[in-house]
């Protein structure tokens, strides 16, 4: 753990909503008769829809159209309530430690907005440990874009090839890649099908890292 910094992704590595945004996105597709394969939707884990739109998707699927803004807000909740006991992911708070017992910068990266972001790290008492936090916003485009990276290498004062990120999601490792740091992937249950080939190393959990 060599690094001037190391910048994490939320979704799906401090925090495991994923599975609980994909349930959700699932229930929808079931209810108007279709499936979504893990392996369709995780083309937008990690960006937005304008990388692929699991709404498209359901239209085209079904030949209709759908008030998404009830749709939408129905699904939050959903989400919401799935999410109410959610913790860290195993291995963040030793690791989140780790790092600031040696002095390592510590940074938050996503592609979802501060009030979801700054929100979760707040009510898991995480929030102290990130100099900064860079969300949806923040920079000209998110994932896979590389701006979201380059931005917290900014604030931070860091070098990118001094650095290390920590994705979950294939856009999120492309994005920093091009951004020019080293990555690792830490795959979830929604993201292990995934070929994370392009990353420079792929862990099993954070625990490997916090010990």
């Amino acid at each position: 753990m060599d690094f001037d910094a190391v910048l994490f992704d939320f979704d799906g590595i401090l925090v495991d909503t994923e599975w609980a945004i994909y349930e959700a996105w699932l229930r929808t597709f079931r209810a108007h008769g279709h499936e979504l394969p893990l392996d369709t939707y995780t083309r937008c884990v990690g960006s937005d829809f304008d990388t692929w739109s699991p709404k498209t998707h359901l239209e085209e699927l079904t030949g209709r159209s759908f008030d998404w803004h009830q749709l939408d807000a129905d699904r939050q909740v959903e989400i919401r309530a799935d999410l109410e006991q959610a913790g860290p992911m195993p291995g963040v708070v030793p690791l989140l430690e780790k790092l600031r017992a040696g002095g390592t910068a510590i940074a938050a990266v996503s592609s979802s907005n501060h009030a979801w972001v700054d929100g979760w790290l707040e009510k898991l008492r995480l929030a102290s440990y990130f100099e900064t936090t860079v969300c949806r916003g923040d920079a000209p485009r998110i994932k896979p874009a590389p701006d979201l990276w380059l931005e917290a290498l900014r604030r931070l004062g860091k070098e990118a090839d001094r650095c290390l990120a920590i994705e979950d999601s294939l856009n999120g490792v492309k994005s920093a890649k091009e951004a020019g740091l080293t990555v690792w992937a830490v795959p979830n249950r929604t993201t292990n099908g995934i070929d994370f080939s392009k990353a420079d190393r792929v862990l099993k959990s954070l625990e490997e890292l916090a010990g």
